[in-house]
């Protein structure tokens, strides 16, 4: 078993390095969590919303999976947007996938990996409802794409959420925007304008 006490110490070194910096870092952490933004993203591992954002902790609410997948029947996400709209109050939910994504590349290419391949079921419906596009373009151009179509498709799943529906009845101010994340560069693209309002199914 790996030894993780170099985490630990990883952990005492930032904690002192933000305590030094700010003496009163973690007591106003500690006092509330206000975040303006909810980010729903990738889990992987080199996609971090703080980092990337230049955001503190505590200034963004996190959800992360595989592929970055909204779907009607996972209650995980469900709980996670409830709580960030009607707790929380936030004005933006961020939908942001990165190019080179593995888990939309495992549903264009649509190998058996195992279970993953229920999760990624969505995605694979969104590469057959644009294969000709997909078809047209070289493979690594093709996989991009996807990921492109997958946020687009993925934002329109949060605005389609009852939470979403029944925060604007209410007059809740909130955008729904499709980021994309590209891993050489570190930079984010806009896919499209937010969503700011119901849409049509």
């Amino acid at each position: 078993m790996p030894d993780l006490q170099s985490l630990l110490d990883n952990n005492r070194a930032w904690a002192d390095a933000q305590v030094s910096a700010d003496p009163e870092f973690f007591k106003r952490l500690a006092s509330q969590q206000s975040p303006e933004y909810l980010w729903i993203g990738c889990s992987d591992s080199r996609v971090p919303a703080n980092q990337i954002t230049g955001l503190a902790p505590g200034e963004v609410f996190v959800h992360r999976n595989v592929a970055n997948v909204v779907a009607e029947t996972d209650f995980n996400v469900l709980a996670v947007m409830q709580y960030a709209v009607d707790v929380l109050k936030v004005k933006h939910i961020i939908v942001c996938g990165h190019y080179g994504c593995g888990g939309v590349r495992a549903a264009l290419e649509n190998y058996r990996h195992g279970m993953i391949d229920n999760w990624l079921a969505g995605i694979r419906l969104i590469a057959r409802l644009n294969r000709e596009e997909l078809d047209a373009m070289p493979h690594e151009q093709a996989v991009d794409r996807l990921c492109e179509l997958n946020v687009l498709i993925q934002a329109k799943h949060v605005a389609r959420t009852t939470i979403l529906e029944d925060a604007w009845e209410r007059g809740q101010e909130i955008k729904i925007h499709s980021w994309i994340y590209r891993l050489d560069t570190g930079l984010i693209s806009r896919l499209a304008d937010p969503i700011s309002a119901k849409i049509d199914v």
